[in-house]
């Protein structure tokens, strides 16, 4: 969590406590610190603050634009092949169409054409802004033109988590109907999700009960971490373009440490295609099981994959849909950079690395 998130939040742990719903004069000003943060955060995504629904995390942000889309229109949902399991596994479990994607892991424009113009009951499609494995940048302008022009009716959404701290979503927030963020992929409290609803209620909600959230996510407000989400947001709109120019050579450095010192070291993503924070790599000869375990062991955190699939045994469902071979896409290598990293850290991951790949690379 960013420093500033922390302090901000403190307050609502301790001193107002109070439930955002009650009367009282203690309620009340837990509902203040609620609706200034919702203005906030509206204030760095481009919305109106009545278009900010505060959730339980990305993922139930994504289940409710995706499942709340279907319920409330009927018909299909449609997303790419390599979404975020929140999106994916929803839109597979609605029955819905999945598009392919090219090899930056970037939806396929002529297939999904192709797809809507082919199903002519489409309530939503999803794709992401920002791949949360590879990094790669979606150009939603050419999404949004393709989805208005074949399906017009369609909502469109996108998973918005790993976009925050690289992208000026005020760009993508009027292309869009739905947006879905997560505010610990920004310096937030784990646990505390937004979703953009734009132009009024569009879908139906997934939780009710409670009539919070303007009705559309009920449930008692988490006014601390909303709080710090608010807070974390606006600090990361405000370094976002001084910390890409700092982080872009030492991610670009972290990937060319590697490959000068090893071979079959094969950078997933083109620089240009992705953002300056994500460094991932496909490692020949080695299994990125075996390979996270020696890192862990020298106090470097990575993964293979989304760390929601931490432990799964099969090769990422993202590199699979980019056309990465198997025996290739076993050692992969999700490396984040963010605005605590220094010079001295990526200097240390390399020193790491390298010795644990040439370890078992003698096996």
């Amino acid at each position: 969590m960013r420093p500033e998130a922390i302090e901000a939040m403190m307050p609502y742990l301790a001193e107002q406590y109070a439930n955002p719903s009650g009367s009282h004069r203690f309620a009340r000003r837990a509902r203040q610190a609620i609706d200034e943060a919702r203005d906030g955060v509206a204030s760095v995504l481009g919305c109106q603050p009545g278009e900010v629904v505060f959730t339980g995390c990305g993922t139930e942000s994504d289940n409710m634009a995706i499942a709340g889309a279907v319920s409330r229109r009927g018909g299909h949902a449609v997303c790419s092949g390599a979404e975020h399991p929140a999106v994916l596994e929803v839109v597979e479990h609605l029955g819905g169409r999945v598009v392919g994607v090219d090899v930056a892991g970037t939806v396929e424009l002529d297939e999904l054409a192709d797809v809507l113009a082919s199903e002519p009951d489409v309530a939503i499609v999803s794709v992401m802004a920002v791949n949360n494995e590879v990094g790669s940048i979606t150009d939603l302008a050419a999404v949004a033109k393709v989805v208005r022009r074949h399906s017009p009716s369609a909502l469109l959404h996108t998973d918005a988590v790993q976009a925050a701290c690289w992208l000026d979503l005020r760009q993508v927030t009027p292309l869009v109907d739905l947006m879905s963020l997560s505010a610990h992929k920004f310096g937030g409290l784990k646990g505390v999700g937004i979703l953009v609803e734009r132009g009024g209620p569009q879908i139906d909600p997934l939780i009710i009960g409670g009539g919070q959230e303007r009705e559309r996510r009920s449930g008692t407000q988490n006014t601390a971490g909303i709080v710090a989400a608010a807070v974390a947001l606006e600090c990361s709109d405000r370094e976002r373009d001084a910390e890409a120019l700092r982080l872009r050579p030492l991610s670009e450095a972290l990937v060319l440490g590697l490959q000068s010192q090893l071979d079959g070291v094969i950078e997933t993503v083109a620089p240009d295609r992705k953002v300056a924070g994500s460094a991932h790599v496909c490692i020949a000869g080695v299994e990125s099981e075996a390979l996270l375990y020696l890192l862990d062991e020298g106090n470097i955190a990575a993964s293979a994959a989304s760390a929601c699939a931490s432990g799964a045994m099969e090769p990422s469902h993202v590199l699979a849909a980019m056309g990465i071979q198997r025996d290739l896409a076993v050692g992969a290598l999700r490396m984040s950079l963010g605005y605590p990293t220094t010079e001295a850290d990526i200097g240390r991951a390399i020193e790491v690395i390298v010795p644990a790949v040439r370890r078992l690379r003698s096996r």
